[in-house]
């Protein structure tokens, strides 16, 4: 475009015309750059519209690639949704229910017990606790005559309830758990409405290998009980006991653990010229338990170890005493529905955590100015039969034994074996119910060489949800 320009002025200067004929070709110039600018300024417009529909294209395409992800998004969420709907409708129930953050479950049975008991020399006054367990140390010795009881309770029924919370990626556990069956019965209970208030059974908080609160002491192994119509079955021959502690569980190889724990002291002890048992509450240190559980190819096993100190005061007076004590338990499969399940204790003031304290820790008082320990030797061994699925028979011998100290005269009426032997049969119908049928001797033995006996018939309704 320049060049033309430039030619134009050159043929212009080279004619050497008239100023008349410079003029007319100096007006065409001017026409010509004019229209020059026109079609410069077109041609830059279209080059404008021409970016603008390119651009509008691209936006367009762009729009439509992105309504297409859309749809295909849409059609995903809506099967994954669909899936879900579906999963939930043929998901079995959920255990339990959420409540907040945590997941809450409530558990525990309704039960029926029927009880007919013959006693051979006397009978259990009115509203013992004898007559709805077995508990040795009331059966009746020294009455000279034989005695009769039925009685029908659904004291044994039990309610639980679990929540679970995760916290910092690992769960909060907690335990609470109720029944009715040692709350002391009224007045006439039985006379109409048979009320009973809720006794606490345990309660606790575990998180990680902590666990805090009211529970079954380390010192014993409920794995290992029997399965019986009676609330604990072989009671004189196994440690028993539930209280206050802190323990600590670390896990070994092939499943085993170990614990450590701090629990609720308490001495039991008596006057050599008296039976009864004292509460003390002067206790300084807490018992201290420790307990390894280990699997093998033959079974489970426990080794528990406590040590603890006794202490008691009178009128000022007081005196302290060590307390130790170990126990083996363990269950044996033999098959798959038969097992052999035992339990050995043998201590020096333990008496409180044997057949729920069917002799004391120690003698103090009176003649006893020291602080005399009472060494305990208690041990059971049941075996289990598996008929068949549903239908199964426990044979059970459950023994103890105290001796006291040669320096003390104790009085003839204090406890000094006791041993049983019970059989059972039990029956599942359906999943969570159980009926079963049990016979029981059991007899007890007193310090002057005097024993009562009782034969006792159970049957035992539960279901548990």
């Amino acid at each position: 475009m320049q060049g033309w320009k430039l030619a134009l002025l050159a043929g212009t200067a080279a004619a050497g015309l008239s100023p008349a004929a410079a003029i007319a070709q100096s007006s065409r110039e001017a026409a010509l750059e004019a229209r020059l600018r026109e079609l410069e300024q077109a041609v830059s417009e279209l080059r404008g519209e021409l970016r603008s529909a390119r651009a509008e294209q691209v936006r367009t395409a762009a729009a439509a690639e992105q309504s297409s992800q859309a749809v295909a998004a849409a059609t995903q969420a809506s099967v994954a949704t669909e899936k879900r709907v579906a999963a939930l409708e043929t998901a079995p129930p959920r255990d339990g229910f959420r409540m907040g953050g945590s997941t809450v479950k409530l558990s525990g049975f309704v039960r029926l017990n029927a009880i007919a008991t013959r006693y051979n020399d006397g009978e259990i006054p009115t509203g013992g606790l004898g007559k709805e367990f077995y508990l040795p140390q009331q059966i009746p010795v020294g009455g000279g005559y034989s005695s009769r009881d039925m009685l029908l309770s659904a004291r044994q029924t039990r309610l639980a309830v679990t929540a679970t919370t995760p916290m910092n990626g690992t769960d909060i556990k907690t335990h609470i758990e109720f029944d009715f069956a040692l709350a002391t019965a009224p007045v006439g209970a039985q006379r109409a409405t048979n009320p009973y208030v809720p006794t606490f059974r345990r309660g606790f908080i575990e998180y990680g290998r902590w666990l805090v609160g009211q529970e079954w002491s380390t010192f014993q192994n409920v794995a290992v009980l029997p399965e019986s119509t009676d609330f604990v079955g072989p009671l004189e021959g196994t440690v028993f006991n539930r209280q206050g502690l802190i323990r600590y569980t670390t896990p070994l190889r092939g499943g085993s653990n170990f614990q450590i724990a701090i629990e609720n002291p308490q001495t039991e002890t008596a006057l050599p010229s008296a039976a009864a048992l004292v509460d003390n509450d002067h206790e300084r240190l807490p018992d201290l338990v420790a307990r390894v559980n280990w699997k093998t190819r033959l079974g489970d096993f426990s080794l528990a170890g406590i040590a603890r100190e006794l202490h008691a005061e009178v009128g000022g007076v007081g005196d302290s005493a060590v307390g130790w004590g170990v126990s083996g338990a363990g269950r044996v499969p033999i098959g798959t529905r038969h097992d052999v399940r035992f339990m050995a204790t043998y201590g020096q003031g333990i008496g409180r955590y044997l057949g729920l304290g069917y002799v004391p820790d120690a003698l103090f008082g009176g003649t006893a100015t020291r602080m005399a320990r009472i060494d305990n030797f208690a041990a059971f061994a049941a075996l289990k039969l598996g008929w068949t699925n549903n239908l199964r028979s426990t044979f059970t011998g459950s023994y103890q034994t105290a001796q006291y100290p040669d320096r003390l005269a104790v009085t003839l009426l204090a406890n000094k074996a006791a041993w049983s032997a019970a059989a059972n049969l039990f029956w599942t119908p359906v999943k969570g119910m159980d009926v079963g049928i049990e016979y029981r001797h059991g007899q007890r033995e007193l310090v002057s060489g005097d024993s009562g006996a009782l034969d006792r018939i159970e049957m035992a309704f539960k279901y548990g949800f």
